[in-house]
């Protein structure tokens, strides 16, 4: 689903964010990004949903070489990834059902499947009580719940979630990646960039660990 072979990028000539990069992820694999702050766990995250270029190397998506897809096919790749900020990125003046809907209008989806793909990405994350809730009043929690519905109601094959428990507790934490597990378990791709290592060990998920753009360890299904 996304692989990557010596892949560099850069936020500018002296800003390198990524060096030497080889990986793969497989279909329907949940794999962990791990490593300090600042090694580069975003920018990876940032490369596999496109919203960065890579400078040199090869990146394939859905066994498509990125290099050679056409500029006006990349929001099409980008619409098979659903991807979770940290900050959630909520806008506070629609309810949850406007927000989750969002995807849906972007793609020209209405009517009848319109509804029935909204009640269906509220009812995983087990939200339909608060379809008409305004974000700023939920919890952390149900945000985070919210802002997961949002990125799978379109049902993309791949997610991306960027430290997806970094503003939560630690209960709520587990609540959030047992639903990641869930979302997994119906043959999606998840991969979760995260500094907890220590809960992200008792999982018994690939992990990719990062350091200073590299890749240390985990990045290929057998390593």
């Amino acid at each position: 689903m996304i692989e990557m072979y010596h892949v560099h990028m850069s936020y500018g000539p002296d800003s390198p964010a990524l060096t030497d990069i080889t990986l793969r992820i497989e279909k329907a694999e949940f794999v962990f990004i791990t490593g300090p702050s600042g090694a580069g766990k975003t920018s990876l995250l940032r490369l596999a949903f496109l919203a960065e270029p890579c400078q040199a190397g090869q990146m394939l998506l859905f066994g498509k070489n990125v290099a050679r897809v056409k500029r006006r096919e990349i929001p099409l790749l980008r619409r098979r990834i659903g991807v979770v900020f940290q900050d959630f990125k909520l806008i506070p003046t629609m309810t949850v059902r406007e927000n989750v809907g969002l995807v849906c209008d972007v793609m020209g989806i209405g009517g009848r499947e319109r509804r029935q793909r909204i009640n269906e990405a509220l009812r995983m994350v087990g939200l339909e009580h608060k379809a008409g809730s305004f974000p700023l009043k939920l919890s952390g929690g149900e945000q985070q719940r919210a802002a997961i519905a949002r990125a799978i109601v379109n049902d993309p094959p791949i997610l991306l979630a960027d430290e997806p428990t970094g503003n939560l507790d630690p209960e709520l934490s587990r609540a959030i990646y047992r639903l990641l597990s869930e979302i997994n378990a119906r043959g999606v791709t998840v991969v979760v960039a995260t500094h907890d290592i220590d809960w992200v060990r008792r999982t018994r998920k690939r992990i990719i660990e990062i350091d200073r753009g590299r890749v240390i360890s985990g990045g290929m299904p057998d390593a």
